[in-house]
This record gives C-alpha cells, structure tokens and sequence, in this order.
C-alpha cells in the first residue's frame, strides 16, 4: 500500500454516471427490480432470525442497501442484512437489547469509516481463508440451529442461546413436534431447492413464500383441523409507515461495553463486504476501491440505527443476483431499494399471512449455502496450521459467540504465521569462502576469500521479533576460544527490521565491540539503513561499516583481520 498516494474518496456513482446511457439505465432497472424481488424474503427471515420484526429487516434493506450502492466503491454490490449477522445480532440484543444493538451497529459504522480513511481495505483481504470459512462454517450451523423451533413446530419459548444447551432443550421436547408445520416446512423447502431446477432466474424463497402463504391460507380458510403459525399471530399487524429518526443514549460506559460486538461486526462487515466485492471484480472486470466501499458500509451501519435497523454489509446471493440480471452500475442496487421501498409501502399486510415454517425453510437454505462444506472438506487436504485454524474458529463461533471466535482465530493465524515465517528463515555462517550470488537465479558465480579471523552471517528473510531471539543465539554459539575478530552480517534478504531486531543488533554490537569484534554490516536496502540510522546504529558501529554489497564488506572485513 502506498500511503503517501492521495485518497480517492469518490463513490464508484459518481464516476460511473459520467458515460451514462439509456440502455445501461433500462439494464439497470430490470436487474434492480429483480435483485429487489429477490431480497425481500432474505430481509423478512434474517430480521426475524436476528430477534427483531419483519419491519426492521426491510427497513434494513431500503436504506442500507441504498447507500451501500450510492457511497460504496464497488458498481455492483448490493448491500443490506445477510446471515452472517444473525448470531451477533441476536445474542447482542439478548444482552443489552434493542438500544445496546443501535449504539453497537453505529459504532461498528463509525470503525469501518476509520478503516477506510486509513486505508485499511487492501489489508481486510488478507484475513487468512480458513478463518473465513471457519466462522463462516459455524454461523451456518447456528443459523440452522436457531431454526429448528419454527421449523418443526415446537413451540418452545426461553430457548438457551448457548448452541449445546438449545439442542438439549430440542432433543428432549421432539414429542412436541407439530406434523403440519413440519410439513408446511418440508413443503417449503422442496419448492426452494427444486425451482433452480426449472429456471435458474426465478427466486425459490420468493416462489415458495408466495405458494406456500396462499395454500395455508386457503387451507386455514377451508379447514378446522390446519394451524400454522404465521408472522402476524408472532408480530402482530407489520407498520407500513416509515419510521421516523431517533437518538439514542451513548456514554463512555456503554462504548466500553459494547466495543467488542462493535467490533466484531465491524470486521464481519468489511470481510464480508470486501468478500463479495472481489467475486463480482472477478466477473465484470471492474475494479473495487476498497476503502471507499468501507466508507460506504460504514456510512451505511452509522445511519440504519437511527431508523432501528440492523447491520448492514455486501451481500454475496444478492450482488450475484444483480450481475447475472445485466446489472453494471450502482444504479441497479438504488433501483432494488426503491422496489423493496414500494413493497414496504403497499405491501407489508400481506406479509403477515407468511408461515413461519416457511421462513425456516428458506433460512435453512441459506445456512446450508452460507456452510460450503465442500471447501471445508478441501481445507483438510491443506498443511495442519490451517486445518487448526478452520476448526478452532469453527468450535468458538458455535459453542461460545462470534466475537471470541474472530478474535482468537485471528490470534492463532498470526501465530501460526509467526512461526512458519521463523521455521523457513534461515541464519546461514560462512568462512573461508563465499559464493556472492548463491541464492540467486545469476548463472555466474563470483567466488570472495574470506580472511582468518573473518565470520559472514547471513539473514534469509524479515529480521523482526520473531528471528530477534534465533539471531541471538546463533551470534552467542560462537562466543568462545575461537572467537572471530569481525563479523559480517549480510542482510541483502531482509526486507524490513523491527524495533525488537535493532535492539537486539544493537545489544551485539556493544558486546562485541567490548570483545575487540569488529561489526560490518552488508547488503543493507536503502529502506532498512534509514532504520539503522534512526536508531543510531549507524553512529555505533561507524557509517563505513554499513555497506551495500557483500563484496565491500569482505575487503574491509579482511584487511582488519589482516592488520
């Protein structure tokens, strides 16, 4: 990353709209009120799924998914609640309720803003995969796990948040399974895997929610022996007024306590948005400014709370909907907010005749989307570092909370990391002679004598915390009767040194100079001798001892073990 290049700050919209056309619009509209038809019932059932009303899902959706499209730095990204959010949500709300969730998702806003600004985007990408799929992997376990009641029609209420406890409570109470919610279930879900079948365009959540509402309308209209709970015996008649902006109480004490959700959705966000804005660059070709489309999920995370919305982040189905429907420009996704818009408005009573079964089924299918156990089962082919870090990630999300599980799955891959990076650097010694260009794809070999007295230490790789301690001891294992009177430390291979490796450098210097061993160092790149030289390094040893070939560095070296 260069951070000295001035920031693009501009929404892909604004450059997008210069060259603008009537067919690109009529393109645009089509692929827009498709993706709006699409994200509707993922808005109801992720709202329901995350405890909040089916109103907040689309309300969500409407201004999320509009200024993800009209601040964002992707053309194509369609932002609003994904599934990947449910368990924080819930579990967020569960603690500190409705208020506690708005302060957190604002705050998580006001994080993915600052990563922008400091152009963190490039970096988010770097997440290693396995952590990815491992809470990926799990959020899709929970996800089915917390569908479970709806789905078989239990009827249980005060269900255990905690994953072991609630499949207890599951298992101990399948005599109360309802048959026909079970099978208002079954025949949910049978329509959403087979309508790809028949037409890969159409919405099976949409065909199901639509055919299955009216049967069990009907059938409650027709029969006395069919019940099915819907979302209005649940939520009672859905509000189809936009709700007006509210505040809420913020103080340090309530920062302090919600920082760490506030952060874990920040970074599920940016992951996840960042995610989905690489699949779509990989299809349309177009070029994603990361930091501007994490300004624009946080502007969009800052502004939901005050309507009482949920998080908001690019959602993978939904942007892939919109590409594979001739959507190309940020206008497609503004169009997919009016629709849902003009759906919320004229529309939202018949929402309360939906099965809640229904909506099981399709969360059901999401979870089993969202868990890509094939790349799970591909990961376990891969070194046993990323098989640990996948189940790890994997075992906290579902047993303890998402939180946890991103932070220490982020501590084990750097550590992991660490260490790989320290097994593959090597501390080479060398005297008598020197092959200069050993290690390089140079077919002629130059040959230096090294003198009597002379010993070459070679860094093949990042000296930095991790390499600090190893250096010193390869230096100490030579302290004895056969001391050298100058050591050369060739350092062509070192990219960067950190504070831990100039103190360490700079303590063997001293000693070694207090033994009569002179101290050379060669091959220093122009960015590390301006390290060495903000830490003095330089003035230690003597500005002549820092040299930028090996071969300077044996003259000098041997005609002091000479003199």
């Amino acid at each position: 990353m260069n951070f000295n290049a001035a920031l693009d700050l501009r929404p892909k919209l604004w450059s997008m709209l210069s060259d603008y056309s009537m067919s690109r619009l009529r393109e645009d509209v089509i692929a827009g009120i498709v993706v709006g038809i699409v994200a509707l019932p993922l808005a109801i059932a992720f709202g329901i799924a995350s405890g909040v009303s089916p109103t907040i899902g689309l309300i969500t959706a409407i201004i999320g998914g509009f200024m993800v499209s009209f601040f964002g730095g992707n053309s194509v990204q369609i932002g609003g609640p994904t599934g990947a959010f449910i368990i924080i949500v819930y579990n967020i709300i569960a603690q500190f309720g409705l208020a506690g969730l708005a302060v957190a998702t604002a705050m998580a806003g006001v994080i993915l803003i600052i990563m922008g600004l400091f152009r963190l985007g490039t970096v988010i990408k770097f997440i290693p995969y396995p952590i990815v799929v491992g809470f990926t992997a799990g959020i899709a376990l929970t996800i089915f796990s917390t569908q479970i009641n709806d789905f078989l029609g239990l009827g249980l209420r005060d269900i255990p948040g905690q994953f072991i406890p609630k499949w207890g409570m599951f298992l101990t109470n399948l005599n109360l399974i309802d048959w026909t919610t079970f099978v208002t279930g079954l025949i949910s879900l049978a329509i959403i895997i087979a309508t790809p079948r028949i037409s890969k365009k159409l919405p099976g959540a949409l065909i199901a929610i639509i055919l299955v509402t009216l049967g069990s309308y009907l059938m409650q209209q027709h029969t006395d022996w069919y019940a099915v709970e819907t979302i209005g015996d649940r939520f009672g008649d859905m509000a189809t007024d936009l709700p007006m902006p509210h505040g809420f109480t913020l103080n340090m004490a309530t920062i302090n306590m919600l920082l760490p959700s506030a952060f874990t959705i920040a970074m599920l966000g940016a992951i996840e948005s960042l995610l989905s804005a690489t699949v779509a660059d990989g299809i349309t070709g177009s070029r994603t400014n990361s930091n501007t489309e994490l300004i624009g999920q946080g502007l969009a995370n800052l502004t939901v709370p005050f309507f009482g919305g949920i998080p908001v982040t690019g959602a993978i189905a939904r942007t892939m909907t919109n590409i594979t429907n001739g959507g190309r420009t940020p206008v497609a996704g503004i169009v997919h907010a009016l629709v849902l818009l003009l759906i919320f408005l004229f529309f939202m009573p018949l929402i309360n005749y939906v099965p809640m079964a229904c909506l099981a089924a399709v969360l059901i299918v999401v979870a089993y989307n969202m868990s890509g156990w094939r790349t799970v089962i591909g990961i376990f082919h891969s070194p046993k570092s990323d098989i640990s870090v996948l189940m790890v990630t994997f075992l906290l999300t579902v047993i303890f909370d998402l939180t946890i599980a991103i932070e220490i799955g982020l501590l084990l891959a750097v550590v992991l990391f660490l260490r790989r990076v320290m097994e593959n650097t090597q501390i080479r010694e060398y005297s008598g002679q020197l092959d200069v260009n050993e290690g390089n794809d140079s077919p002629v070999h130059e040959v230096l004598d090294i003198a009597h007295g002379v010993s070459v230490y070679e860094i093949d790789g990042p000296f930095f915390f991790g390499i600090a301690t190893k250096f010193d001891e390869t230096m100490r294992s030579t302290i004895g009767n056969d001391k050298p009177k100058v050591r050369i430390i060739r350092m062509r291979k070192v990219a960067f040194v950190d504070a831990t490796a100039l103190h360490n450098l700079e303590i063997l210097i001293k000693s070694s100079q207090k033994e009569g061993i002179h101290v050379v160092l060669s091959g220093v790149r122009p960015n590390v001798r301006e390290s060495l030289e903000h830490a003095g390094i330089d003035r230690l040893i003597g500005a002549d001892h820092i040299c930028d070939h090996i071969t300077k560095a044996v003259v000098m070296a041997n005609a002091i073990a000479r003199a």
